[in-house]
């Protein structure tokens, strides 16, 4: 099946392929597909068409089998003739093998990226912290290291690396095996020398209050996280429109604190590394006592965008966390029955819109509704020397009663469990 789009002459041009197996069905296909669209044209590529082959394996040489490999060589032919000089792109629904990209790159005489090449540019483009940028490098060296041959006996005059002739091609093409294993130790050297000062400035926070927000990308967590907290945190309508964790402090406030942090966007078939990757940035949600997962309710495929969610969740190790499910995007169901049916279908969910403000402020009395219900007394003693955990008691406790001797103080608190837990851990004594 081939389906040709309206086209737009300012962009790149590309062509979108996909081997559909027999253990996927049509739906989960034609998902998958229109989000490599959505990744595609957060590239800013104009995306003209698409291809969807059914078999029962990928051809081993050029991923699609040889009649569909002619039909896409003639379209893109038929393209570039209409179109002189535009760059041509073909972008894989799956992850192939550089020979594989190769080959079909020769018979089609385009330049060819997978799902996870598309999803590396993506990181790689909007990538702003200094950590962030050194754990996209690694995963993008890490995918190129076995390419570089490929692409060298592929290259026939043709600049690889395609998008704008950045990232993952010209620049590593370059590079021997060596060279890439010496600058992956030299990145990791330096991850380890950005942790010890992530450790620090975690230090000072442990003990406080914390909810992360989680789910799929593009389910509205950064909208909601600027209405949560007044912050000025961006808001795009693009896939991983942001990678590094924000941390604000809700507003309105109230005491102690609740910090809310805003992670990266979950998507199916993330590539395992980026995973492992952007572990330190997840660990915002190891560290939180509660999860608010989004979901974007609008999105006919939203409940398999709960699963990879989940999935993720599980992988990291927060699937255990207390967590609360968010439809988000309410705004855009113009059925009424069907938010009913929400309604009855996840009764314990909160139905909400990030873009209004009643609905915002339930989420901020729901927030602080679950960290004053969980609240306990507990009685903590310090010995004089603990000025630095005696500072956390104060900030992230209510003290209702304090007295001293000639070993330390002794405290009566109340609480939410998991500060007391830090507590605990910080001053040494068991608060339970």
């Amino acid at each position: 099946m081939f389906e040709l789009f309206d086209d737009d002459d300012e962009k790149p041009r590309a062509l979108l392929a996909a081997v559909q197996l027999p253990d996927v069905t049509d739906g989960d296909a034609a998902a998958s597909l229109a989000e490599l669209n959505r990744l595609a044209k957060t590239l800013g590529l104009d995306v003209i068409g698409r291809l969807v082959q059914k078999r029962q394996h990928f051809d081993s040489a050029t991923y699609l089998g040889p009649g569909k490999v002619e039909e896409l060589a003639q379209v893109l032919a038929d393209d570039l003739e209409a179109h002189p000089g535009h760059p041509q792109l073909v972008l894989v629904d799956h992850e192939i093998s550089p020979s594989q990209a190769r080959e079909l790159g020769k018979a089609v005489k385009a330049d060819v990226l997978d799902r996870t090449a598309v999803i590396l540019e993506i990181f790689h483009r909007h990538a702003r912290s200094r950590e962030a940028r050194a754990q996209v490098e690694i995963v993008r060296l890490a995918y190129m290291a076995p390419r570089i041959r490929e692409m060298n006996k592929g290259k026939g005059g043709r600049q690889q690396g395609g998008i704008g002739a950045k990232g993952a091609g010209e620049s590593h093409l370059e590079l021997d095996r060596r060279k890439v294993r010496d600058r992956i130790a030299e990145l990791r050297d330096e991850l380890a020398h950005i942790e010890i000062d992530r450790k620090t400035q975690r230090s000072r926070r442990q003990v406080l209050r914390r909810v992360a927000l989680v789910g799929y990308t593009n389910a509205g967590k950064s909208t909601l996280m600027r209405a949560l907290t007044g912050s000025d945190a961006y808001v795009a309508d693009k896939l991983f429109a942001t990678l590094d964790t924000t941390v604000r402090a809700l507003h309105p406030p109230v005491e102690p604190r609740i910090l809310v942090s805003d992670t990266v966007g979950f998507i199916r078939n993330l590539p395992h590394d980026l995973v492992a990757s952007f572990k330190s940035t997840l660990d915002e949600t190891l560290e939180s006592s509660l999860l608010l997962h989004l979901v974007d309710a609008s999105d006919p495929d939203f409940e398999a965008q709960m699963r990879t969610t989940h999935e993720v969740l599980s992988e990291i190790g927060a699937g255990e966390t207390p967590a609360r499910l968010v439809l988000n995007k309410c705004d855009r169901i113009d059925d009424p029955e069907r938010i009913d049916a929400l309604r009855v279908a996840y009764p314990d969910a909160w139905v909400i819109s990030a873009k209004s403000a009643d609905d915002v402020a339930g989420v901020h009395g729901r927030i602080v509704t679950f960290f004053e219900g969980a609240r306990e007394e507990a009685v903590i003693k310090l010995r004089h020397d603990q000025g630095a955990v005696r500072a956390a008691l104060f900030a992230t406790t209510d003290v209702l009663e304090e007295s001293y001797d000639e070993d330390g103080g002794t405290y009566r608190v109340v609480a939410h469990r998991a500060s007391l837990d830090r507590l605990s851990e910080l001053s040494g004594q068991n608060t339970r």
